[in-house]
């Protein structure tokens, strides 16, 4: 599979706590892709080390066949890249409909996929509340928001960090269904949750980090019929 975003040997630092090890990652075009492991192993860092947030020491990241290694992250996100943090990142002054007009703009080859009027179909819940300010938003509502909002600069590629986190089992079975409907329109997707029997039925491919490194990049078939992995290394 022709590879969007592939990463070589990262080697990234928080002062001198040395957190990635020598980390090899890709993703496909239109691949879903589950990033795995307990707290604190990398994921996080690995996502950031990605876009450029926090640059790596050693290794290279190429995003669409061009290098991005050291590049600004607005640079990286330019590529194509939709980024969804942990913690959301929502304007408590902004509206639900300005949070997504400001972010709206064309794709790769001028697409035009995630319209405005596609994200609220996607979202009935984001129509009702468009005046509504960020801060006078759910947890849930904010989510889909922040999804929706990454869904307006139509995407190559959305990274979810912790996508379902805190979030009450009707708004999390909400989301997973809009990240199904996400893959099937052929954006590729790198998602983290902890959600691990969801994800195995979702993505193509697994990675899993254990203190900065990989220890399975693969399908999810081996892991549903060898659970000592994800006994192992996450703790099922």
């Amino acid at each position: 599979m022709d590879a969007f975003v592939e990463a070589q040997g990262l080697h990234t630092y928080y002062g001198s706590s040395h957190v990635l090890h020598g980390v090899d990652f890709r993703v496909g075009r239109g691949e879903t892709v589950a990033l795995m492991g307990r707290n604190g192993m990398g994921k996080s860092t690995l996502l950031k080390s990605l876009l450029g947030i926090v640059r790596p020491r050693a290794g290279e990241v190429r995003v669409a066949g061009h290098d991005a290694t050291g590049r600004e992250p607005h640079g990286i996100i330019r590529r194509g890249i939709a980024y969804v943090p942990e913690g959301r990142g929502i304007f408590h002054t902004l509206t639900v409909r300005e949070h997504l007009l400001m972010a709206a703009r064309r794709g790769a080859e001028g697409r035009r996929d995630w319209t405005f009027e596609r994200v609220l179909e996607t979202f009935p819940r984001l129509a009702e509340r468009l005046d509504n300010m960020g801060n006078h938003l759910s947890g849930g509502e904010q989510q889909m928001l922040s999804i929706g909002r990454a869904l307006m600069t139509n995407p190559e590629l959305l990274i979810l960090d912790e996508a379902t986190e805190g979030l009450a089992p009707l708004i999390r079975r909400e989301i997973w269904r809009v990240v199904r409907t996400i893959k099937d329109t052929g954006i590729a997707t790198v998602i983290v949750d902890k959600n691990v029997h969801v994800l195995l039925g979702l993505a193509e491919r697994h990675v899993i980090l254990v203190k900065g490194g990989v220890v399975y990049d693969g399908g999810p078939q081996a892991l549903t019929d060898d659970p000592d992995i994800l006994k192992r290394h996450i703790g099922l």
